[in-house]
């Protein structure tokens, strides 16, 4: 199997290099070809010297960088549109998912176009969980889909399908609702398999930001409005 699976970055100097030795290590037990998209999100650590670092080390790493920081939607839409090979994934490089997973997932890429992660203990706090239980269902409500962990940062699909699902308007955290609502509206199943959560051990999460939720808001109602148009 040919994967390329994107790491997005914003200031995780404290997580990255970690996080792509694990995927290096699983690469090699399971004897795949994996290419690794770092996108580094205007980050303002160290983060982007590390990555040159490490690239500079292995040609299965590949880099992208944003000058400025763009949020995440951007930065998996930019990694996953640098991919170059059979299958594309994304995961979040702050140490909460470990490579190991994607074990899981992709057996069953043989029969779905698109396999999703749903985590089975979320290591977050009750607050981070309650908001996600919120936007889940708000994300039901506007657009009409329920999926179960809709934010789970393990997600993989066949490079065929990106130019259909790819996500127009979120630029943020609404970028998996977008997926998932274009799959739907393409009637394209998709299949949930349960994946580990770590807690988050270094750095700084940015997801409850208000701009980050501000951003949210923003995508969902243009991505309303263009189901209205349709």
């Amino acid at each position: 199997m040919r994967l390329s699976i994107v790491l997005p970055c914003y200031n995780e100097e404290q997580n990255i290099e970690g996080t792509i030795q694990d995927l290096r290590s699983w690469e090699a037990r399971e004897k795949l070809e994996v290419e690794i998209v770092a996108v580094d999100d205007g980050s303002t650590d160290g983060t982007w010297g590390i990555l040159q670092r490490l690239a500079g080390r292995t040609s299965c790493i590949r880099l992208v960088r944003h000058e400025r920081n763009l949020g995440y939607g951007s930065a998996v839409r930019a990694g996953c549109d640098a991919a170059t090979m059979d299958f594309v994934g994304f995961m979040d490089s702050d140490g909460q998912f470990k490579a190991e997973d994607w074990s899981k997932l992709l057996p069953f890429l043989g029969e779905f176009q698109f396999v999703t992660g749903r985590r089975l203990h979320r290591a977050d706090s009750f607050i981070r969980k309650v908001n996600a239980k919120l936007f889940g269902i708000l994300t039901f409500l506007v657009l009409g889909v329920w999926i179960r962990d809709i934010n789970c940062a393990m997600k993989v699909w066949r490079r065929d399908l990106w130019p259909r699902i790819r996500p127009v308007h979120a630029t943020g955290a609404l970028i998996n609702a977008e997926m998932f609502y274009r799959l739907h509206r393409l009637g394209i199943p998709w299949k949930t398999v349960p994946v580990h959560h770590y807690p988050r051990l270094k750095g700084v999460q940015t997801g409850a930001h208000l701009g980050v939720i501000f951003r949210m808001f923003r995508d969902l109602l243009a991505l309303r409005r263009e189901g209205f148009q349709q």
